[in-house]
């Protein structure tokens, strides 16, 4: 009987060598005469142990890693594959305390199954979704997404069921799904991990969008900085068609639905849903006065869903599982479960799924284990580089859409970037400037001449903070900001006074001021 052994293929784990690992073992196994299965699966998110090798065994996968590959001689010297201990040996892959604490929803299948594999894909709960809305008016499917109280989670945070609503009841053909995958925030990484350890979830997710809205046609707008996701989504679909889960005839309902991959534009702004719009359809991605809303006047002026890959990868657990499985995870207004992504300086970086209400303590420390550099955690960024910077007293706030805005913050895409006391938060809130400036699509004023004159005058409060800095610059900062965050014709704009803003409020010294100062 082979054994099988596990080396996921995820881009972050391929960073750091998963590819040397998976062929020294498969060089191993054929000097000492022994056959394995090797499969190149998805990653579980535990990226401090990556590369990440699994072993099945009797009594369940165990784990063992971070692996080099001058390790694996050592690994089958200790019979690995009959799960020997071993110095890198962590046990049991589930009962790993990070990974066994979460609540998997939308990554339960992601580390587990062969991402191509369709059988694979089936036999853990696979197409079941789909199977569902088949048989189901486009009344019903938009009805069940909206009872769900799913909300984009691209960091909008619009419900879902009222965009696909708008897109059904909208007049004009053809009409459209197009799935954002330009995941462009810093420390974001979980739409990558569901487009290579688990693709047809997402194209499962899309064919049901277009079964509740009348769209017979899809757009996956893939970041250009993807090549792994780009191979593997394609591979997927083409396999999805020739087994008719898309194309004319969806598995003999005589429905229909195609799909296509297209490459990003490199840019920031295309994130924006009309920008990304613009760039699909092959124009400068810059972009368009709202109203009309894309969901009636999108894709070349047609109705279009325009949704992240987190949230249309999260439809086919509610058509499965019904909307009040889903709903009965999180808090308040914030439904579900959302994929959080803990990067930057911190102990144990990687993707944890959990209901909303999880507090930025315990995901930072239960989780994260603190920094990576042992020093105390000085400031936390949620959201992206437009995401406000939260001091330490601020770690209590629960995961929640309204708490957060509350606290004049953004969930966003659910990316946390952790930085030590060292860090000079006046430095990244010139970067914050720094980066609307260069990823400005130029359309509107504020934004565009802005954030230059932003970054200008925060070099001045940076040269002169050790002088005592005039409070008057601070004044002028602030109004800056005031004049970015309600003129600027998108969130580019908008948002960049949040962590400039955020910085001057909870860390004032930063920048040669005072506290009272600081609040002026």
């Amino acid at each position: 009987m082979n054994i099988t052994v596990y080396v996921s293929r995820d881009s972050g784990a391929l960073a750091v060598g998963a590819e040397a690992v998976a062929n020294a073992i498969l060089a191993q196994a054929a000097e000492r005469g022994i056959t394995v299965d090797l499969v190149r699966n998805g990653s579980r998110g535990l990226y401090w142990l990556e590369p990440l090798i699994e072993v099945e065994t009797a009594e369940g996968r165990v784990a063992y890693g971070p692996v080099d590959r001058d390790d694996v001689p050592g690994l089958f010297e200790a019979d690995f594959l009959h799960g020997g201990a071993h110095p890198l040996a962590q046990g049991l892959t589930e009962e790993i305390p990070y990974l066994k604490a979460q609540q998997r929803l939308t990554f339960r299948r992601v580390g587990i199954t062969d991402p191509l594999s369709l059988d694979d894909y089936r036999s853990h709960e696979g197409y079941r979704g789909l199977t569902q809305a088949l048989s189901m008016m486009p009344t019903e499917i938009v009805a069940a997404v909206t009872e769900s109280g799913l909300r984009g989670r691209g960091g909008a945070a619009f419900p879902t069921g009222i965009k696909w609503n708008t897109v059904l009841q909208a007049v004009g053909e053809p009409k459209y799904i197009v799935c954002n995958a330009d995941e462009g925030d810093s420390g974001t990484f979980s739409d990558r991990m569901v487009m290579e350890g688990d693709p047809y979830l997402l194209i499962e997710g899309m064919t049901i969008a277009g079964l509740a809205v009348g769209a017979e046609q899809g757009y996956i707008y893939l970041r250009s900085e993807y090549p792994h996701a780009e191979a593997i989504l394609n591979e997927a679909i083409a396999r999805a068609e020739s087994a008719g889960y898309l194309g004319d005839d969806l598995r003999g309902s005589g429905k229909q639905f195609h799909l296509e991959v297209r490459r990003a534009a490199g840019a920031y702004v295309c994130g924006e849903e009309t920008a990304l719009l613009e760039s699909l359809e092959g124009k400068r991605g810059q972009v368009r006065a709202k109203p009309p809303l894309p969901a009636i006047h999108g894709l070349f002026q047609r109705p279009t869903v325009v949704n992240n890959v987190i949230s249309l990868a999260s439809v086919p657990a509610i058509l499965d599982k019904g909307p009040a499985f889903y709903r009965d995870f999180g808090m308040g207004r914030s439904r579900g479960t959302l994929p959080i992504q803990l990067t930057g300086n911190i102990r144990r970086g990687g993707l944890v799924e959990l209901g909303f209400g999880v507090s930025l303590e315990e995901l930072l420390y239960d989780y994260g284990g603190g920094t990576a550099s042992g020093r105390p955690i000085k400031a936390v960024q949620v959201g992206g580089p437009l995401g406000a910077y939260l001091p330490a007293d601020q770690f209590d706030i629960p995961l929640d859409y309204e708490a957060f805005i509350a606290a004049q913050g953004t969930v966003g895409h659910g990316g946390i970037v952790v930085f030590d006391d060292t860090a000079d938060m006046a430095h990244m809130a010139r970067h914050a400037m720094a980066f609307c400036a260069v990823e400005s699509c130029g359309k509107c004023t504020p934004c565009r001449i802005g954030s230059t004159r932003g970054v200008e005058l925060l070099d001045r409060i940076i040269a002169e903070r050790d002088k005592g800095i005039d409070s008057a610059q601070v004044t002028l900062l602030r109004e800056l900001c005031d004049t970015l965050l309600n003129g600027s014709l998108c969130a580019l704009g908008g948002m960049t006074p949040f962590p400039v803003l955020s910085a001057l409020e909870h860390f004032p010294a930063d920048f040669g001021l005072v506290a009272e100062t600081a609040h002026a």
